[in-house]
């Protein structure tokens, strides 16, 4: 039986990296074409299935099939036909610097580790700052997802919480504490309930003041709450709400928590990136005076998965609540060797750093808010096309890059209406050309296109809303 050990690859280590190059050029020259989903190829996936090989094939055979398959099965939501999540696509110089990061595989944990990969983090973090128009005194680390930047924010909340009880959660923990109080409108989004969960406090444990059935926040009924619990409280706001791209108001979140002594954390995931432009900053403002910003890069900063980032004004409380107890041969939060591990969630680390220096580096400020704005630009090209479609119906205003908007033909009850979209969201999933997904605005089953892929423009604005009217036609029709 023949044997195939790595170090028998050595000589020909780079015919799998040329084989996967060799694919990229032609892939990337056709992506604005592809559909997102070519639902015939999915059966090939069957051929990566099957026990585990006895007998290695070696990295040329296996590179090839996974080229193979991928180019014909995969998802192709780094395009610009994918609306139906909020997720971004690669720009170029991130796609080269993930390249460079799978390349050079740093353990960013710390400088002991990887000095180049605990520079560029530093760097990267000081530009994510920058590009929020935050305060330099803040903060942060880099994470795997928006959901683990509201746990980190969230855990360093908590730790503050515990300090005013007079407790060292991180030595303690939370028995013989009270609920610890979190405030939110009915914007909340899930991610922050699964932070909450995951950090023992429980995904039922925010108390939500909507004042309509679409979330909008009851900042009156908010503050009257502040004042019966006559305790420190955390306030989670909202930059940029998943069905609407609606927006808690932010400064008036920071007033209630300045006043009532409450740590806020802004769940920004998408949102804080308003902040790029002069054109929506206003939906941001007050998120400087926050405590913790949670936010993706792999949603609008466009780099690959999985990055994520949380930021705090008092960056040292994220050492008190992630250093890792001593171990004899890891450094301390305090040591000169010491990094990025003490500040977050995790130990041995990706150098997911260098994709967002890259395209930091290569785009800067006036890039970001060239995207921001030509999305903003493209989403009320979107509106502007549904309130003209006689079979369509906006159901919300649009203050950024989501336009939510439903099937309404002309003849159909509007008890029937539910129904029909649900089946318009199935068809288009299964069609494939587009993606768009249904959710659930104010009662009603709707779509919520989004738009922070750097590769959409105009013509797949008006080919997306051709697309959802053809088959929004048939579905009627059945």
């Amino acid at each position: 039986m023949r044997i195939v050990d790595p170090l028998d690859e050595v000589a020909g280590a780079l015919d799998p990296l040329t084989a996967v190059y060799e694919a990229a050029g032609p892939y990337l020259a056709r992506l604005d074409d592809l559909p997102v989903l070519d639902n015939a190829a999915l059966p090939q996936l069957d051929d990566l299935d099957g026990p585990l090989p006895e007998a290695g094939l070696g990295g040329s055979v296996t590179t090839e099939r996974l080229v193979r398959i991928g180019m014909a099965a995969a998802t192709q939501s780094s395009g610009p036909h994918f609306y139906h999540f909020v997720i971004g696509g690669s720009t170029p110089a991130a796609m080269a610097g993930d390249w460079l990061t799978s390349l050079l595989d740093q353990n960013a944990a710390m400088r002991a580790s990887s000095e180049f990969a605990n520079r560029v983090e530093t760097v990267a973090i000081r530009w994510l700052i920058e590009l929020l128009d935050l305060p330099p005194s803040w903060g942060g680390a880099l994470v795997g997802s928006a959901t683990f930047g509201n746990f980190t924010g969230l855990a360093c909340a908590a730790h503050w919480w515990g300090e005013q009880h007079g407790v060292d959660i991180t030595a303690q923990g939370l028995s013989g504490l009270p609920r610890m109080p979190v405030l939110s409108s009915g914007y909340v989004h899930a991610s922050a309930r699964k932070a909450l969960q995951m950090l023992g406090h429980g995904k039922d444990i925010v108390e939500v003041f909507a004042a309509d059935p679409v979330g909008r926040v009851d900042l009156a009924a908010m503050e009257a709450r502040l004042v019966a619990l006559g305790q420190p409280a955390v306030i989670i706001g909202n930059a940029g709400e998943v069905n609407a791209g609606d927006f808690d108001p932010i400064d008036a979140l920071a007033d209630l928590a300045e006043r009532y002594g409450a740590w806020l954390h802004v769940d920004g995931a998408f949102g804080a990136f308003a902040a790029c432009s002069r054109r929506s900053a206003h939906l941001v403002r007050g998120m400087e005076r926050a405590q913790s910003i949670a936010a993706d890069a792999h949603k609008w900063l466009n780099v690959p998965y999985e990055s994520g980032f949380a930021l705090l004004a008092d960056p040292t409380r994220l050492a008190r609540a992630f250093g890792m107890p001593g171990a004899p041969y890891l450094p301390d939060a305090s040591s000169p060797a010491g990094g990025y591990m003490m500040f977050g969630p995790e130990s041995s680390r990706r150098a997911r750093a260098i994709p967002i220096w890259a395209t930091l580096s290569a785009y800067g400020r006036d890039g970001y808010r060239a995207l921001v704005e030509r999305h903003l630009d493209l989403a009320a090209e979107l509106a502007r096309l549904v309130d003209e479609a006689p079979d369509l119906e906006r159901l919300a205003e649009v203050p950024l890059c989501i336009v939510c908007f439903r099937l309404a033909p002309e003849g159909v009850p509007a008890d029937e209406l539910d129904d029909l979209n649900r089946r318009l969201g199935a068809a288009l999933l299964a069609d494939g050309r587009v993606f768009a997904g249904t959710t659930i605005y104010a009662g009603q089953v709707a779509l919520r296109p989004a738009m922070t892929n750097w590769r959409i423009t105009a013509r797949d604005v008006h080919q997306f809303v051709d697309v959802v009217r053809e088959i929004g036609a048939r579905v009627s029709q059945s």
